[in-house]
Parts: C-alpha cells; structure tokens; sequence
C-alpha cells in the first residue's frame, strides 16, 4: 500500500460535465457514464474552453452528491477551476476540510482505476477514519500523474 497524506483542502469551485452514476455501473461497459464523460472531455477540448477557467487550473475529476456510501448514486464532474460557476456547464463546489490523499501513477485510465482499487481497500481496514462522503476529488497533474483526495470525517 502505497503512502497516505493528509491534507487541509480549500474550497474550489469546479466547472465542467456531470453525470449519476454508481460503481456498480461502472463496471459494465454498457452502463458506464464516467468514461464516456471524459472521453467527451478530451474530444471537445473542454480543458481549454470552458469560460472562466483559472489561469493554473489543474484538470478535476470531482465525486459529490453521494446518495449514501460507495455503494450508491453519486455525481461525478470532469471540469477545471473556475471563479464562478461557467455558462453552460455543470458547477461544483470541492468541499473545504480534511482529506486523505492517494497517489496514482502509470498510464490513465488504468492508474486511476487502481489507485481507486487501493481506496476502497483501505477503507475496509478497521480502525482507519470514516470517509464523509461529501466531495472526493481526483486533481491531474500531468498525463501519468493523478492525486486522489478522499474527504474524511
């Protein structure tokens, strides 16, 4: 298991495209939204266009409006910083507070696929803190390089 941080988060607001999803969806090509979001992401180069973006603003994969836990329906928006919420776009706003922090390195999707692996796993393990199912985000830092931030109570 790979070093865990933790790690004071301010509030960030993220524009960008939402979908609903569960993981269990997820996992089956014919039900899957995330990828199809991120796809769409790229082609339409939407890091480049969305109005407002924060001049430095890193690419963000944010998970919010959970219904319950990791089992249930939650939103996930591909999007980069913005001081406002952007026209025509999906806004979210990363919850301030504590967050552990989960490094994913290698090839995309692949990388993050696993660091989210390695997530759930730890917070299977007794004794570990309690996720608060706010806001978790993943913050892209370079094409084979992703944090995951996982909010906890």
């Amino acid at each position: 298991m790979q070093t865990i941080k933790e790690q004071q988060v301010a509030a960030v607001r993220i524009s960008g495209l939402k979908v609903r999803t569960r993981n269990a969806d997820e996992t089956q090509p014919s039900r899957a939204k995330i990828g199809p979001m991120w796809q769409r992401f790229f082609a339409e180069e939407l890091y480049q266009k969305i109005p407002g973006k924060q001049a430095e603003s890193a690419m963000y994969g944010v998970y919010s409006g959970y219904e319950s836990d990791a089992q249930g329906l939650f939103d996930v928006t591909a999007g980069v910083a913005t001081q406002a919420p952007a026209a025509g776009y999906e806004s979210v706003v990363i919850e301030p507070g504590r967050y552990l922090v989960f490094e994913a390195r290698g090839p995309m999707p692949d990388a993050i696929i696993s660091t989210w692996q390695q997530v759930w796993a730890y917070f299977e393990q007794p004794g570990v803190e309690s996720r608060a199912f706010v806001t978790d985000f993943e913050l892209y830092q370079a094409d084979d390089v992703a944090l995951i931030y996982i909010g906890i109570c």
